[in-house]
């Protein structure tokens, strides 16, 4: 046996495979199943395998065993086509092969890699049947597999019925909560996990800042920082690019510049985390800066550096610097993708140079998709331009876009006009087309506690008491000369009705909440999931200086930072 494992070891290559396959039918060895099997493995999973000659070899075994079928499922599972991985499985099901623990791991795990959910549920069925429960790696392996592809109930139910867990189960869930749009009970898993006595590694704060970042929800950030901090897992470059994508996420590009700083290695991702991270908070000039600094700290910018300093420019309004940037792309060897065109585009598009930016639209090298149809209609909404607002409309719906926005946007775009025959004519396509406009809904973190409001919300438990604030709001901000800019509310009703819509979008209710629920001079921090309303803005200037309160808005596309009745954006954005 000794003599044989020697043998193994030697091979690095497809023509030692067959020179041994050889040997061992030479010398019988073929038909001992140890053997043959090893053989099989070297096949279908070393790097210098072949999966078709593996297939080919296991049709020639009479008889194979479990282990045999497992090499050649294990191997198609981690292949180009992990479909075939399930199908072998399904074939050793049917046959008098029995299948193990091992075997539905590897299943899985193909099915993992194609988001396979109910090839997984069979799987799943048969784990119970044959009594593999107890195998801690199998259930996790399994929970991955319903995380991955959205069935998270599935997923947790599987945890919770889990006798062993061991530290991949715990990283497995965590992370399919943080990437299935429920990070709040990612942070409380991942706050549960070291209660438990568990010790989280470089996966599981990955995921959890992940939750932080979508949440904004600083203070459990910076507790899963300290974490890290104490354990000496900053020494992992990706982990430290994802605290500062959550500090830069959460509010403070100053906090994630100062892990940037201290950092002993930068990987490329890196640089373009905190380029991208100044870009969303409107600091132009710091971005470039960084940007030009690249190439001296021996990091030549990729087509991502490009793309977050153009993002830059553009919320910061830096026209002239965005389209330099955007030219000299060809001459560093890059060639723009449509992400590229489409930010250059929204940078004119901002500016109020749609001729410009309509121009590089139609004399792109490639088809321009729908993102940059919608950037160029926004751009014709922002400066009421009717002519270019339909051309960009009409050119959305050759390409089938059903984008609530889209319909929005056009009309918003006649109603600023006031030509209401077309306001109800975009009105009923929508109807026709069953699109639904997408509710606005803002988050606030208040004592580790997330609180959601939508427009209109009174299924708070203190909507009583946010109304009032509301009302006392409105007087003040009125006697400090607002008035309400109605034409953000683009419907054919009163003056009053108008204001009325105004007063209570959700962005207005998490702020008020804010106001209530944390001490004077507390700064406030809101998420919300579409662009910040221009009233909202205007108002929310007022209630930074009236309250003496640092409040930080995450939209859509970009940090508002409110201080003293000014913003950070300089009102362009």
């Amino acid at each position: 046996m000794a003599y044989l494992e020697s043998l193994i070891q030697k091979c690095n290559s497809l023509s030692h495979i067959k020179q041994l396959q050889v040997h061992f039918i030479t010398t019988g060895q073929l038909l001992l199943s140890p053997s043959r099997t090893k053989l099989l493995e070297l096949c279908a999973v070393s790097p210098f395998g072949d999966l078709s000659y593996a297939t080919h070899l296991f049709r020639h075994i009479q008889n194979p065993s479990t282990n045999d079928w497992n090499a050649v499922v294990r191997g198609l599972a981690a292949g180009p086509e992990p479909t075939r991985a399930i199908l072998w499985y399904g074939t050793m099901s049917r046959q008098s092969c029995r299948v193990d623990a091992l075997t539905c791991s590897f299943a899985l795990k193909a099915c993992a890699r194609m988001l396979a959910r109910s090839e997984a549920m069979q799987i799943h069925s048969q784990v119970v049947r044959f009594g593999f429960y107890a195998d801690a790696l199998l259930m996790t392996t399994l929970l991955d597999v319903y995380a991955k592809s959205g069935d998270l109930d599935s997923a947790e139910k599987v945890f919770d019925e889990m006798d062993v867990r061991d530290i991949a189960s715990w990283n497995a869930l965590i992370a399919g909560l943080a990437q299935g749009s429920r990070p709040s009970e990612a942070i409380e898993l991942f706050n549960g996990m070291r209660v438990e006595g568990w010790k989280p590694n470089e996966i599981t704060v990955l995921g959890a800042l992940s939750a932080c970042s979508q949440l904004g929800a600083l203070k459990e950030g910076e507790k899963v920082h300290g974490y890290i901090m104490g354990e000496k897992l900053d020494m992992n470059v990706q982990v430290c690019n994802a605290v500062i994508d959550m500090y830069a996420k959460c509010g403070f590009a100053n906090k994630a510049y100062t892990v940037f700083k201290n950092m002993c290695r930068r990987s490329i991702v890196t640089w373009n985390t905190m380029i991208m991270a100044f870009a969303l908070h409107g600091d132009g000039y710091k971005a470039l800066e960084l940007f030009e600094q690249m190439g001296g700290a021996g990091v030549h910018p990729d087509a991502v550096s490009y793309l977050g300093a153009l993002c830059a420019c553009n919320h910061a309004g830096l026209v002239d610097d965005g389209v330099r940037l955007f030219d000299s792309m060809a001459g560093s060897g890059l060639t723009p993708n449509v992400k590229h065109y489409g930010s250059v585009v929204d940078l004119l598009g901002r500016a109020g140079r749609l001729k410009e930016a309509y121009d590089i639209v139609s004399s792109m090298p490639m088809t321009p998709d729908e993102v940059l149809w919608q950037t160029l209609l926004g751009a014709s909404k922002t400066y009421g331009n009717v002519e270019m607002a339909e051309i960009a409309s009409r050119k959305l719906v050759e390409m089938g876009s059903n984008s609530c926005g889209d319909f929005v946007l056009l009309s918003n775009v006649y109603a600023a006009h006031e030509r209401w025959k077309d306001v109800d004519r975009v009105r009923t396509a929508m109807k026709d087309r069953d699109v639904k406009k997408i509710p606005g809904f803002s988050y606030i973190e208040v004592d580790g506690v997330i609180h959601k409001f939508v427009n209109g919300d009174q299924s708070h438990f203190n909507w009583r008491e946010i109304y009032a604030k509301l009302d006392e709001i409105k007087f003040r901000t009125k006697a400090y000369g607002y008035v309400a800019e109605t034409n953000f509310v683009l419907h054919d009703i009163g003056q009053e009705e108008k204001e009325n819509a105004l007063c209570y979008h959700s962005e207005k209710l998490a702020v008020a909440f804010g106001l209530i629920s944390t001490a004077e001079g507390t700064p406030i921090q809101v998420i919300k999931n579409l662009r910040i309303c221009g009233d909202c803005h205007v108002v929310i200037k007022i209630i930074s200086k009236i309250y003496n309160r640092e409040i930080v808005v995450r939209d859509r596309a970009r940090f508002h930072r409110f201080t003293e009745g000014l913003c950070s954006c300089k009102d362009y954005w």
